[in-house]
């Protein structure tokens, strides 16, 4: 069984019912303004009454959300999650006499269910005379009775985890600020793997219960909090000087660091990411910055963070969120909170801190984060989306390779068929922070708030049936737009079109699968088929044909046939370079007419046989596209 699979799935899962919290606690603070002064009290009950009822319809929401996460959005599943709940409540109501509820667990607990019983129903095939039960209509009539058998289990079980339950929050609650440290490093640490948001579900909504004045019960420090509870807010508190705070500071240093010849481009991008995370709490566009190059960086962040959590705990302050710790949440919870302005002097402690420490390790260790060198990650294109995500789906191995593919906030959670045919230099190369092998072909690529958008991009590739044809880097050096090359009739595409390459050696390889099908004489260009017809040019240097001396030497002659990444031609660097026009060497499909569109990778440096630099999907044939009439 594939438990770290599930586990990332589970974990993204568990993100979609909190997107309904937010709206409860703009309501909660609305419906606390003095309404009365202008004699709208009831008004103010009102609203007030809106966002508590949210809170308390949470385990539903846990239920019905947990369904949909796991089933890819399956509608039927999500119905049979909230059928299921209801009756589990009342079934549980029934048995104990009691109002002993789950709470959140209970929703998480019949959220799995629906979604097992989808997974294991859905094409289900009955006769045709009672076929309209089958497949995913099947899924609610299991449902009931997979929700009367474990409410069964549950009134037997329901006393010792009602007992249980109690002895492990009371013994969390117990260690103080100890429990918060440790809650604040375990936090921090699991962020790269993505189940970070299972721990903080455990912790928010099951640690810890706070009976209402109406009577009804609270369970977890986040729904405590918004109940009024004085003691919940010490897993929540802590945790706002790192993101409204530390966090950017963690993005000046990275400024403060870069080239002066990059700093415009990463100052664009990480003031970007710094407000960001000040306002919504969201930090791995920063954090990965730094967590691939500087590990141990990371792990000195992370201990820092369980500081910050101790130290809210012993000024016994007090504070939460609907969504994350970022300004936003702060100021709208603020009134619910206590001493909660005492957090502010310590995120600017914090910030100070985090900012020397940050720019003094980045120059002492040399650490290449963004900026530092040419083709650093985490660039600004957003507009290249649709295009570059087709060079992602090749470098992630190809259509055949994706198991599953779905984004959180800042990356894409793959499983793949053989995590080893990825690429992940051209990964990095098409912007991605970072890469996160979990095993089992599990993984997670990092590329920020982009992360869903390129998803969406890969389903629509996914999708079509198209013929796409990649190329690899020819050489190693700097891609550039074929509109650059410094010769008229390259420029303007009249011999085809493609890319070009600044070469930094004098080694030529190819760039695709096929046929050598021409040889120039003096051996600075040749041409390809390959085998989808594409006939492709690669010409070394601006003016080469007629240098001193032999400059080429060709290690394949006509008829060869050629794979990708295998050497072509090794020429003589410094000759080619004092003598020819331009070292710009183009990589053309000369029989443009056959390309249906083209994706370019960014232009920056590259190494010979990089994958992903281009690719462009073929027009269908004649006897592929069929017929309309």
């Amino acid at each position: 069984m594939n438990w770290m699979g599930n586990l990332q799935q589970l974990g993204r899962s568990l993100m979609l019912p909190t997107i309904a919290l937010p709206i409860a606690a703009v309501l909660l603070c609305l419906g606390d303004l003095p309404w009365d002064a202008i004699h709208a009290s009831s008004f103010g009950e009102m609203l007030s009454l809106a966002g508590n009822t949210i809170f308390d319809y949470i385990p539903i929401i846990f239920a019905v959300g947990v369904a949909l996460g796991l089933t890819e959005s399956a509608g039927i599943a999500g119905l049979s999650a909230m059928l299921g709940y209801f009756m589990f409540t009342r079934l549980i109501e029934h048995g104990l006499g009691t109002q002993f509820q789950l709470g959140v667990s209970g929703g998480i607990l019949i959220g799995l269910l629906a979604a097992i019983i989808y997974h294991r129903c859905k094409e289900i095939k009955l006769p045709e005379y009672i076929q309209f039960f089958g497949g995913p209509r099947m899924v609610p009539l299991v449902m009931g009775l997979a929700t009367l058998i474990v409410s069964y289990i549950m009134i037997w079980l329901g006393p010792y985890l009602e007992t249980l339950m109690g002895k492990i929050s009371s013994g969390l609650l117990g260690l103080g600020g100890f429990g918060a440290f440790i809650y604040g490093i375990a936090h921090r640490l699991l962020v790269p793997s993505g189940l970070h948001h299972i721990l903080n579900n455990f912790f928010w909504f099951q640690v810890g219960a706070y009976e209402t004045p109406s009577g009804q019960y609270a369970y977890g420090d986040l729904p405590r909090f918004f109940a009024g509870d004085p003691s919940a807010g010490m897993y929540m508190a802590g945790l706002y000087p790192i993101m409204m705070f530390a966090l950017p500071a963690i993005a000046f240093a990275i400024i403060g660091e870069a080239r002066e010849d990059l700093k415009p481009k990463i100052k664009a991008t990480f003031l970007t990411a710094a407000l960001a995370s000040f306002l919504t709490g969201v930090t791995e566009p920063i954090e990965f910055a730094f967590l691939f190059v500087a590990p141990y960086l990371f792990v000195i962040h992370a201990i820092l963070s369980g500081v910050a959590m101790w130290i809210a705990y012993e000024l016994n302050i007090h504070h939460g969120f609907s969504y994350s710790a970022g300004a936003i949440d702060y100021i709208i919870n603020l009134h619910l909170s206590h001493n909660g302005l005492l957090l502010i002097p310590i995120g600017l402690v914090y910030g100070l801190l985090y900012y020397f420490l940050f720019r003094w390790a980045i120059q002492k260790f040399r650490i290449p984060t963004p900026g530092r060198e040419e083709g650093s990650s985490l660039e600004e294109w957003a507009g290249d989306i649709p295009y570059r995500s087709p060079l992602i789906l090749q470098a992630l191995g190809g259509k055949d390779n994706i198991k599953k593919i779905e984004a959180c906030i800042t990356r894409l959670r793959l499983t793949l068929v053989n995590d080893r045919l990825m690429d992940i230099t051209a990964l990095r190369h098409l912007g991605a922070a970072g890469v996160i092998r979990l095993g089992g072909g599990n993984v997670q690529v990092v590329f920020g708030t982009f992360s869903e958008l390129i998803r969406e991009e890969i389903m629509k590739v996914l999708r079509k049936d198209i013929h796409v044809v990649l190329f690899t880097s020819p050489m190693q050096g700097r891609m550039i737009p074929i509109e650059e090359v410094p010769d008229r009739i390259f420029a303007s595409r009249l011999v085809g079109n493609g890319v070009a390459f600044i070469p930094e050696k004098g080694e030529l390889v190819s760039p695709v699968a096929g046929t050598i099908m021409h040889i120039y004489p003096t051996m600075h260009a040749l041409g390809i088929l390959t085998d989808e017809g594409l006939e492709v040019l690669l010409h070394i240097g601006i003016d080469t044909s007629s240098l001193p001396g032999k400059c080429f030497n060709a290690l394949v002659k006509e008829g060869d046939r050629v794979e990708a990444g295998q050497l072509l031609v090794k020429f003589n660097y410094n000759k080619v370079k004092k003598f020819a026009s331009s070292l710009a060497t183009p990589m053309i499909i000369t029989n443009p007419d056959i390309v249906k569109s083209w994706s370019f990778a960014p232009f920056k440096p590259v190494k010979k046989g990089q994958g992903s630099v281009m690719s462009v999907v073929l027009k269908p044939t004649k006897s592929e596209g069929g017929t309309n009439g």
